[in-house]
């Protein structure tokens, strides 16, 4: 729930700004009621794989995503061990590697 608490407004279309994601996705770790209804009561829908069932939930569409970002990102060795202490250096450079990533994507 603090990692919930500390998601930033979210940006979107002209008008009230929304202030939480709709939906938020998890694996089967997080499969318990408990966590269903903390999530529901700060409005925003659960997506929880279920233990016990196939792997037919469909939310590996979404982990394939989050997954192979991490995979791109550990091309650079800087930033598969955090040796910075500092945030914002840290930060830049996974700004800088994103950037380097994007670059080459569209280069091809």
């Amino acid at each position: 729930m603090p990692l919930i608490k500390a998601i930033p407004p979210v940006r979107g279309r002209v008008g009230r700004p929304r202030q939480r994601p709709d939906c938020l996705y998890a694996d089967r770790g997080y499969d318990h009621d408990k966590y269903r209804r903390l999530v529901w009561r700060t409005g925003i829908k659960p997506i929880i794989a279920r233990r016990g069932t196939p792997h037919g939930s469909g939310l590996g569409v979404h982990r394939w995503v989050v997954e192979r970002t991490i995979a791109l990102l550990h091309w650079f060795r800087r930033l598969r061990i955090r040796w910075e202490i500092r945030d914002d250096i840290h930060e830049a450079f996974m700004t800088l590697a994103a950037a380097i990533i994007c670059w080459r994507r569209l280069v091809r």
